[in-house]
């Protein structure tokens, strides 16, 4: 059973993630990755409508008739998507304007249907709910890594505004690089696509390496294995 969740727990964050790997909901996550403050209020609120709308798909799922199981997943993702908008517009204002169309777009975001589709209708509650936990994650962090990029070079800021989403007592977190003349290249869509480019050729650089060290190992066992099984090297 362990074994299970830590493979949910490394697809969701690292292997199979949304944004680097399935390329998907990259409306919003260049949109929304214009700093940490936005990038970190989108990622919550996606990983939210991902986590309740997973576990509802899987409580349901043998009563849900088969030719009807796309329209009903789309409602139940819909409806909790409303009730987070509705929750940010009475708790945050401001943020619930700076986020704008975006939060209702939750809705369409392919990873939401995906996996209640391919997980959540084959799978337990606890399940279901860690897995939009995990992908919701691994979303969030993308989305917080492309902010701190784009907010860092385009405004030279970091934690601006994050009294929008933790209160007045985080107005005082913004950090400043003293001397630093703004890219404003970095704010723009352009910025936003290079930025994501960067950020999957260093997981794929990443991964090749760690695909070279693993082969590596096991060659190393291997003969070794070879040796104190012949006693010679063939």
């Amino acid at each position: 059973m362990t074994s299970i969740y830590k493979t949910i727990a490394i697809d969701g964050l690292w292997r199979n993630n949304t944004a680097t790997v399935q390329l998907l909901g990259l409306c919003p996550l260049l949109a929304c990755s214009g700093s940490v403050v936005n990038g970190l209020s989108l990622g919550l609120a996606t990983t939210l409508a991902l986590v309740t709308s997973n576990a509802a798909v899987s409580a349901v799922r043998h009563w849900v008739p088969n030719t009807l199981r796309i329209p009903i997943f789309v409602m139940i993702i819909a409806a909790f998507v409303s009730c987070i908008e509705l929750l940010i517009h009475a708790f945050s204002y401001s943020l619930y304007q700076a986020l704008g169309i975006f939060i209702p777009l939750i809705v369409t975001n392919c990873a939401l249907l995906g996996r209640a589709e391919a997980f959540a209708s084959k799978n337990n509650t606890l399940a279901a709910a860690f897995d939009g936990l995990m992908v919701g994650l691994g979303f969030t962090l993308v989305l917080v890594l492309l902010g701190a990029m784009r907010e860092g070079l385009g405004y030279g800021t970091l934690f601006a505004n994050m009294h929008l989403l933790f209160g007045e007592y985080a107005r005082t977190w913004t950090l400043r690089l003293a001397d630093y003349k703004p890219f404003l290249f970095f704010v723009l869509p352009p910025g936003a696509f290079l930025c994501l480019g960067l950020v999957i050729a260093a997981k794929n650089s990443i991964d090749e390496q760690l695909k070279r060290k693993k082969q590596h190992t096991k060659h190393g066992q291997t003969g070794s294995k070879r040796v104190r099984t012949t006693g010679h090297i063939s």
